[in-house]
Parts: structure tokens; C-alpha cells; sequence
């Protein structure tokens, strides 16, 4: 089968690989749709994601299809059955995943570059926001990096379980003048210089009582400023760094809780039960769209060096998306 796979240097090949073999608890997918995420490009020059990455490697971590086979150990899928879901190895012309992983797409007419779009920011958000951010009706939730993909699901998930106030960062003014179509009720410049005295004026000075960070690096202090007394941090992504200077009394002293989500080291038994928890509070909402992406583009499976070179100038708003 066809596949995009790097070469650990930063050069992207579409290459003929073995077509997966599922196992017990896995599906084999017919893949239609894969959306790109930023794990993607860091693979693609070479960096590990979890115990992926390296020369040869199949990247890709969401799609959308058709059920090829199944498992003996499957039973809520069928071949043809229409799907969507999350692994390894999406940007092929088939993927495998642990069946935890895999849903139906849930509206007849909702298309297969539609549906690829939701996987990763669904679980990844409902995970942060939900269950560790514990948010509920009242809460004020601040999202940092709010402008990629996930943040953009992550908005609307805060508002969805009845979020107070929604307020969502981004450095780019053209992103930052559209967070507000997706839910936040105030937008933030996460390069502002004036951050306290922002975040103290949108929330009365009470703080925010869940903070969802994929920044990081020089942005965890502010959280630690920002945040309330018994506030929740959730620390999703580092685009902006991995290393930090904390002040470990404000910490104490505001009794903070702090939190780190990855998948990468998930079992597939904490991964199915992210997903069930994630289908059944949204499930509903996803199928009539009020959770949704915009896809910000469409390229040919073949011209995936495209769609990677569009994600690496940060200039989109919402999932670029790869059709085959």
C-alpha cells in the first residue's frame, strides 16, 4: 500500500509498505481522509513521539474510512461500516487501530475529510477540560494556544458543558479575530505584556478556575498567575517550550492542582475508556455539528508536501486535511 513516511531528516516520501494486519482487538481501515497534526511535523524531522518516530516511519495519527476487517475480539464494527478514529501510522491507504480507538462517523451526510478532523481534538479536549479540568457550569476556563485545532474543539467543549467564561490565547491578530466564532467570549494576545492585568479584569480578579495550556515554556508562569485559588492547570502541548521557571510558593499558596495529559503512554484500555467517556457526554452534539472544525484545507494524498509545508508557516486556522 502507499504510505507518507519520513526519512528522520526532515524529508517527506511516499513510499509502498505493508498493508497492516489487525489483531484480536483491532480494525483495519480503508482510509478515505487524514488530518495533520503537529505531532506530525516534528516527527517528520526526526523527532520520537512516545516510542514512534525515526527513519522509515508511517506518520499520521487520525483518519477517517471505511471498516476493511476486524478482529475476533471486535464486535462493534463491521467491514463497510463508515468510521472515524485515531493511531498510528494514519497517512496510508489502510491503518490499524485498537478498536477503543475507532468510532462511527456519526451523520450519514458528514463527510469523510469532516469526520477525520475529530478524533484527536475530541478526546484530547474532553480528557483535559472534563475530566481533569473538571470544568461545570460557572467555571471560568482559559485556553492557551487556542487557535490550532484542538483549541479551537477545546472552546467549544468549555462552552458546551456551560463554562461561565471562555477566554482563548493566540499570538497571531488574524486568529485571534476569530476564536470568538468558536465559542471564547474574550480573546487574548499570549504575547501581551499587560497578561495579569488582563486575565484579573476579565475574571473580577477571582482567576481561572481551569486553565488548558499547549504552550507552555515561558507561558507556565502566567498560568500559575492567571489561574484562581484551587484552580486546575492542564498542561496539554510545549509548542512553546519544554523547560520553565515556576514559582513554587504562588503554587502552594493558591493550591493549585497541576496536571500533564499525553497519549503517547496511554494503554489502550485507558485510551477506550477516554473515548467512551468522550462519546458519551458529546456524542449527541458531534452528530448535529454544534462540535465541529473547520477544515482550512484540502490536498491530494500525493501532494502531502504541500499540506506539510502549509502547516509549518502557522498560518491556518482549523485542520488541513489529506484526501485519498
Amino acid at each position: 500500500m502507499k504510505a507518507l513516511v519520513t526519512d528522520g531528516k526532515g524529508k517527506l516520501l511516499i513510499e509502498r509498505v505493508g498493508t497492516p494486519v489487525p489483531g484480536a482487538d483491532d480494525v483495519l481501515v480503508r482510509v478515505r481522509a487524514c488530518a495533520l497534526n503537529r505531532a506530525d511535523i516534528g516527527m517528520l524531522v526526526g523527532h520520537m513521539h512516545g516510542a514512534r518516530g525515526g527513519p522509515g516511519t508511517v506518520l499520521g495519527t487520525e483518519w477517517a474510512g471505511d471498516v476493511e476487517a476486524v478482529g475476533a475480539n471486535v464486535a462493534d464494527h463491521r467491514p463497510g461500516d463508515r468510521v472515524m478514529g485515531s493511531g498510528a501510522a494514519a497517512f496510508a491507504e489502510f491503518a490499524v487501530a485498537h478498536g477503543g480507538r475507532v468510532h462511527a462517523i456519526p451523520a450519514a451526510d458528514m463527510s469523510y475529510a469532516e469526520a477525520a478532523t475529530l478524533p484527536v481534538a475530541l478526546q484530547t479536549m474532553h480528557d483535559a477540560i472534563v475530566t481533569h479540568g473538571q470544568a461545570r457550569p460557572g467555571s471560568r476556563v482559559l485556553i492557551q494556544g487556542a487557535s490550532s485545532g484542538v483549541g479551537l474543539m477545546g472552546l467549544q467543549i468549555a462552552r458546551f458543558v456551560g463554562a461561565a467564561l471562555v477566554v482563548g490565547t493566540a499570538s497571531h491578530a488574524g486568529r485571534r479575530a476569530r476564536l470568538k466564532e468558536f465559542g471564547a467570549h474574550a480573546v487574548l494576545d499570549a504575547n501581551a505584556t499587560d497578561w495579569a492585568a488582563s486575565t484579573a479584569q476579565l475574571t473580577n480578579g477571582h482567576g481561572f478556575d481551569v486553565i488548558v495550556d499547549m504552550l507552555s515554556g515561558p507561558f507556565a508562569q502566567r498560568n500559575l498567575e492567571a489561574a484562581a485559588v484551587q484552580g486546575r492547570i492542564v498542561n496539554v502541548g510545549r509548542l512553546a517550550g519544554e523547560r520553565a521557571e515556576l514559582d513554587l510558593d504562588l503554587h502552594a499558596a493558591k493550591r493549585i492542582t497541576y496536571v500533564g495529559v499525553t497519549f503517547r503512554s496511554r494503554t489502550p484500555d485507558e485510551t477506550r475508556e477516554i473515548n467512551r467517556r468522550m462519546q458519551a457526554d458529546l456524542g449527541a452534539a458531534i452528530a448535529s455539528r454544534r462540535l465541529a472544525l473547520p477544515i482550512d484545507k484540502r490536498f491530494a494524498f500525493d501532494d502531502a508536501a504541500a499540506a506539510f509545508a502549509r502547516m509549518r508557516t502557522n498560518s491556518h486556522l482549523g485542520k488541513i486535511v489529506l484526501e485519498l
